[in-house]
């Protein structure tokens, strides 16, 4: 990653570069967010790769990389603008991960961690604190979250690092294991048990800066991983660190759990575009291998299966990519409902993206393990695949995993049943979510709940969206297939509202068939965001903003993404002949204008998006 000097250049960053620009008081779009950011990187070297793909075999740190991200200041995206930094709109900063993700996904997270380590300052931080966090930050600072121990993984709750009362000071003692930039990282916020009997109020966050705490804050050994095998993933020792208990505690007394929760609402959405970053990489080197491969004297995609394989993988992106955004916008206009929109973006995307990759594994044979081959006449489109793969698979356990997230739905099945005995109308914030070219409100941390009280909105909001697509149906037959599957979406949510209803919980005593519920609730939300953006964001389709026509042009993406959720939602769904007729048509447009960004070197997204190489 080599950063390109491009237009004037704005105030320098403290570490004497310029940052990426944004008009004072005035967001960037994603779409403009992710094409400077490309700008200034510069086409992908074959040489830089060659040196990634050395250094991943050799487990060594991508050091350069990060360099090249510091020196065009993309850290100060992680510091929100009320606090001296550039984040006015989660969207932009979200698009400059995943742009960073789609071309090393290690970079990104050793990048990106610092975000995650500096959330809980923002969401629950006094004001001296977020200034001081927010200047390390701004000038390349890396920070680590403190959360997970050895012998407790997710269970927050059973922590064992203390922060005890030592005279005038506080006392941390124990281990983390597990973390990321612990070795690196020149600040941490440290989850520690501050009264010995624990439970909700008994733990404390604590900000940690490693210049003042001494030998009593040790780095344990790097951690070998499978895959991000350059990222710095270890853990720590606390003996003895001693800290202000009122200047260095986040938030107030036994607060850390509340703290830590409510921010994991806004790191759980943002995991979500390192699994689309993975997912653009991915499907660009499938479609280049598509178009350049050759059996049985024919091309691959001449292959109905190959083809279809293909499409439905693109499908599934652009699913992800809907309900992701959705629930990124949400952070503004929607803050009280990411207690249930986090966790189900958490658990849908990185899941949703290993089955694409392992689907398009298959489709390159064993291409898809091979290593230095793109670009030779034996397999156009191979060569990096397995290491998408390989450091895509962590995603899913970062900020819970999937039995963490899916629990977190489980727990507010009697909430989502009570809240659901009604119905309510759509919220202005809903419609603001899904309208991409809408402007965003500030977004404001102390808005975030634990538990969205009324309900899920994009639930409430399904049989009117239904409707109205049915009545855009009336004058545009070529939205029927798309409105017709959005009715049976509807149908089928409807159903599973009553199955939740019907389910008895009694933690800890979660029954297994709950778990089977709530992957089906993260099936049903999403479904009902792609509708509902859609709906908003249709109309507003230009060559330079949203696109390509052929995508949105009668419902297409629409289409095929509901078709990729009803195969998820109801085992066993099979179209009728008529329905797999119009499906035939949408996924062979699909085909194509997936090999068309793929050529005009854009992300295969529903966003226009041009890579550095087209600017």
């Amino acid at each position: 990653m080599n950063p390109t000097p491009t237009g004037t250049a704005p105030a320098p960053t403290a570490t004497g570069t310029p940052p990426i620009p944004t008009a004072t008081g005035t967001p960037l779009t994603p779409v403009a967010a992710a094409e400077d950011l490309e700008r200034r990187l510069g086409p992908v070297d074959p040489a830089d790769a060659r040196a990634r793909d050395l250094a991943d075999a050799q487990e060594v740190f991508p050091q350069a990389d990060i360099d090249a991200l510091d020196s065009i200041g993309l850290a100060r995206h992680y510091v929100p603008a009320e606090h001296g930094g550039l984040l006015r709109d989660y969207p932009a900063t979200a698009a400059m991960i995943r742009a960073v993700a789609a071309r090393d996904l290690t970079a990104a997270i050793a990048h990106g961690k610092t975000f995650l380590g500096a959330v809980s300052v923002w969401v629950g931080g006094s004001a001296e604190q977020a200034a001081r966090v927010a200047e390390r930050v701004s000038a390349g600072v890396p920070v680590s979250w403190g959360l997970t121990e050895r012998g407790h993984g997710s269970d927050l709750v059973a922590g064992e690092v203390t922060a005890y009362p030592a005279g005038d000071r506080v006392r941390l003692d124990g281990e983390k294991w597990l973390i990321n930039n612990a070795t690196r990282g020149g600040l941490v916020t440290v989850l520690a048990r501050t009264d010995p009997a624990g439970g909700p109020r008994g733990f404390g966050l604590y900000l940690l800066d490693r210049r003042s705490a001494g030998d009593a804050y040790r780095p344990l050994p790097k951690v070998r991983t499978l895959g991000i095998r350059g990222a710095d993933i270890s853990g720590f020792t606390l003996d003895g660190v001693l800290l202000d208990p009122v200047a260095d505690r986040v938030g107030a007394p036994g607060s850390g759990l509340e703290t830590v929760m409510r921010s994991l609402q806004l790191t759980r959405t943002l995991c979500a575009t390192l699994s689309l970053g993975a997912a653009d990489h991915g499907l660009a080197e499938a479609a280049h291998f598509a178009t350049g491969r050759r059996l049985y004297g024919r091309s691959l995609l001449d292959l109905p299966a190959a083809s279809r394989t293909l499409a439905e993988c693109y499908a599934d992106h652009l699913l992800h990519e809907a309900f992701a955004t959705f629930a990124t916008r949400a952070i503004h206009t929607l803050p009280g409902e990411l207690g249930v929109l986090a966790p189900a973006v958490k658990y849908l995307v990185p899941v949703g993206t290993e089955q694409l990759l392992t689907r398009l594994r298959r489709l390159l044979g064993a291409r898809a393990w091979l290593r230095d081959v793109r670009g030779t006449e034996v397999a156009p489109g191979a060569g990096v695949f397995q290491k998408i793969e390989r450091d895509h698979r962590i995603v899913s356990l970062f900020d819970g995993n999937t039995v963490v997230n899916l629990n977190s739905l489980v727990s507010q099945f009697p909430l989502l049943s009570r809240a659901h005995r009604t119905t309510r109308p759509t919220e202005e914030g809903l419609l603001r979510a899904a309208e991409l070219t809408a402007p965003l409100p500030p977004a404001d941390p102390a808005r975030l709940r634990l538990m969205p009280t009324k309900g899920a909105g994009l639930l409430h909001d399904l049989p009117a969206a239904v409707t109205e697509l049915a009545e855009l149906a009336v004058q545009r037959p070529g939205l029927v297939p798309a409105a017709a599957s959005a009715r049976l979406l509807a149908d089928r949510v409807r159903d599973l509202l009553v199955d939740i209803a019907g389910q008895p919980i009694v933690p800890p005593d979660v029954p297994a068939y709950a778990f089977e519920l709530a992957r089906r609730l993260t099936w049903a939300l999403a479904g009902a965001a792609a509708v509902r953006l859609w709906l908003g964001s249709h109309a507003d389709v230009t060559q330079d903003t949203l696109g390509p026509d052929s995508l949105w042009e009668d419902g297409r993406w629409l289409h095929a993404a509901l078709d990729r959720v009803h195969t998820r939602l109801t085992a066993g769904h099979r179209p009728t002949a008529e329905e797999e007729r119009a499906l035939e048509d949408t996924y062979a447009a699909l085909t194509g204008e997936l090999l068309h960004q793929s050529a005009e070197f854009r992300f295969p997204s529903l966003l226009h998006i041009r890579r550095a190489e087209a600017l």
